[in-house]
């Protein structure tokens, strides 16, 4: 609703780029298409554009978002006189918070297309044009088959494969896996619903083994056949290129004890020779682990073939040597200080291909179906959206405040991260711990005073699916009608179970029958005696509370994301409810992913047969054909 009550003020004030809108946007699509019968002419496009955004005024905008119309007009008069330098980025938040978020994203970049910032200078630039892809030196045929499980075919749009629901979807009976690999995952922990990744994990018939590649213990390694120890940033190889700036760039990873026995004349073969501990370099790993699976009968070896030693199997150094000779510019800037490709970035770690990398679609295109921006999306009107073929406010979230209305009735933000940790990854390091290790309710003074409860108090807090008890923390640093947790804390282990102390509370998980599943704090967090000295001056016991597990599975119909924002009821904790007690009730678990799936199974349509658009990208895409729906 903001940005697009933006968009009415860009077009009222006439400060849109014409000449981009004309050249490189499909506004002719959308006039035949929706206004055959009105002239097919830039001008008038622009005025059945005003009329079209006409209802999306300051005011309504100020409504939706609860603030100020001031200040919804004062940002937009900025927006709309940024010209070709509006730089603007969803980094998830609102996109991925809420059911049809992705219309935020949408009506974002339907901004920068207004006023012809689109990968202009001091614009917004697409990530992939300043990232740089590598060439490997084997390229094997695409996958000769389907898997429903990554994208199940009622989600005909969603961009990425439906992980968030795969114990849901094995669990009805959609397929089992043979052998599952989780590579820095950790969905028992960060994922909604953990209770159903715990069961499917320990379900035989549903993972048939499940190994775990991780750099740090976490909760889904405990249910795991093999935890498989990866090394962190200084113990392996790996190729870097992001889109921090206008050029594009290539840095290489190195694992700093193999490069130091290198210089020191030593021989290795495997990095985790010198690696502390049992930690395998992944890329070494996975050819070590190809190669020794196939006796030469089954196709696998002749993908790990050296391309300089016929017939014999490929190294690290020959994988990472035929990438860099096939970076534009490197061999012939390494040849100036007599090194090779792979030599001159052991020694400098990084290379800068092109200094610039603005307005590339003047010769490439956009990489749509019409080669420009898509204002008008033929797509999601095959795909049995025509309601929302152009950029549009029409879905409401789940917990817009109509939807919240009762007293008791609030919205969870739970995904707002603090700048001590990353995701699950950060907690072995102590010193991170000791700044942020709990994870109390942020809740405005208004809502404390109308509930009744002060600082350090608890709070039941009741979602779809089951509940948690929490401390309260009251500040003006969020918004009334809305309360608060963060992500990283709760961390937990079992009586049994292995892996750092910092962090971790020691957790009873018990089955209480009917359905409903119960965690409970055991032991908090305690000093203990090691050979660091550290982890005896240890002087906080409070670990958090698990909070995502007790999240319902919401996928978004359309995009396919879970929607992480969770409506939920606030109340004091029952007689025999304790702080960081979790229950989940797994019936509603199910009852709830149902009713979420059957909203696009309502929708799911199939154009010419095919399971998604042809023209998005995939990752491991399978052959042509597979895109197309069985007759059978």
């Amino acid at each position: 609703a903001l940005f697009l009550a933006w968009a009415k003020m860009i077009l009222d004030q006439g400060t849109y780029d014409r000449d981009f809108l004309h050249d490189w946007v499909n506004w002719a699509d959308w006039l035949s298409a929706d206004h055959p019968e009105e002239p097919q002419t830039f001008e008038r496009f622009i005025e059945l554009l005003k009329q079209e955004y006409s209802e999306y005024t300051p005011e309504f905008a100020a409504e939706e978002c609860r603030i100020p119309v001031e200040q919804v007009i004062e940002v937009g008069n900025i927006v709309a006189q940024a010209g070709s330098a509006l730089s603007a980025h969803v980094w998830r938040a609102a996109a991925i918070g809420n059911l049809g978020g992705w219309q935020v994203s949408r009506a974002l970049h339907f901004l920068n297309v207004l006023t012809g910032s689109v990968g202009t200078e001091g614009g917004t630039a697409p990530n992939s044009w300043a990232k740089f892809k590598p060439e490997l030196f084997d390229e094997p045929p695409a996958p000769d088959g389907w898997n429903e499980l990554h994208f199940p075919p009622e989600y005909t749009l969603s961009h990425f494969e439906m992980s968030h629901i795969l114990p849901h979807m094995i669990k009805e009976g959609r397929g089992e896996m043979d052998v599952y690999f989780t590579r820095v995952f950790n969905p028992v922990w960060t994922f909604p619903d953990g209770f159903a990744w715990m069961e499917m994990l320990q379900n035989e018939k549903s993972v048939g083994c499940h190994i775990a590649l991780t750099p740090t213990w976490n909760e889904t390694a405990f249910f795991a056949d093999y935890v498989l120890p990866m090394g962190h940033a200084s113990e392996r190889h790996d190729i870097n290129s992001y889109a921090t700036s206008a050029g594009k760039w290539v840095a290489f990873r190195q694992p700093v004890l193999r490069e130091y026995a290198r210089r020191n004349g030593e021989e290795v073969e495997f990095t985790h020779e010198v690696n502390p501990g049992e930690v395998w370099e992944e890329d070494e790993f996975w050819n070590e682990l190809s190669w020794r699976i196939d006796d030469g009968t089954m196709g696998i070896r002749e993908h790990f073939m050296s391309p300089y030693r016929e017939g014999e199997k490929i190294t690290i150094d020959e994988y990472y040597q035929y990438t860099f000779e096939r970076v534009p510019g490197l061999s012939e800037t390494a040849q100036k200080e007599g090194l090779t490709a792979l030599e001159y970035m052991r020694k400098h770690g990084a290379f800068l291909i092109e200094p610039s990398t603005y307005s590339k679609h003047e010769k490439e295109g956009w990489p749509t179906p019409s080669g420009k921006q898509e204002f008008y999306s033929k797509t999601m009107v095959e795909f049995g959206y025509p309601e929302h073929a152009i950029p549009h406010y029409r879905i409401n979230s789940q917990v817009h405040p109509d939807n919240l209305k009762g007293d008791d009735e609030f919205c969870l933000l739970p995904t707002f991260r603090l700048p001590q940790h990353i995701h699950s990854r950060s907690a072995n390091a102590k010193w991170l711990v000791e700044i942020a290790h709990k994870n109390p309710i942020w809740i405005h003074p208004k809502d404390a005073a109308k509930l009744g409860v002060s600082e350090g108090e608890l709070l039941k807090i009741k979602t779809e699916i089951g509940w948690f008890v929490d401390k309260v923390w009251v500040t003006e640093s969020i918004k009334p009608g809305v309360v608060g947790c963060s992500h990283h804390i709760g961390r937990w282990r079992r009586k049994q179970d292995s892996g750092n102390r910092f962090m971790t509370n020691e957790v009873k998980i018990e089955d209480m029958g009917a359905g409903k599943m119960r965690m409970r704090t055991v032991r908090g967090i305690e000093p203990w005696k090691s050979d660091d000295g550290d982890t005896n001056r240890i002087w906080w016991r409070d670990g958090g509370v698990h909070q995502n597990i007790t999240h319902a599975v919401q996928p978004d119909p359309i995009s396919g994301g879970h929607c992480w924002l969770q409506k939920v009821w606030l109340s004091r904790p029952g007689e025999g409810e304790l702080y960081g007690d979790v229950e989940v009730d797994m019936e509603k678990s199910m009852a709830h992913y149902r009713k979420w799936n059957q909203w696009a199974k309502d929708r799911e349509t199939h154009p010419r047969g095919e399971r998604r658009p042809l023209w998005f990208k995939r990752p491991l895409a399978p052959r042509p054909e597979h895109f197309i729906l069985s007759q059978d």
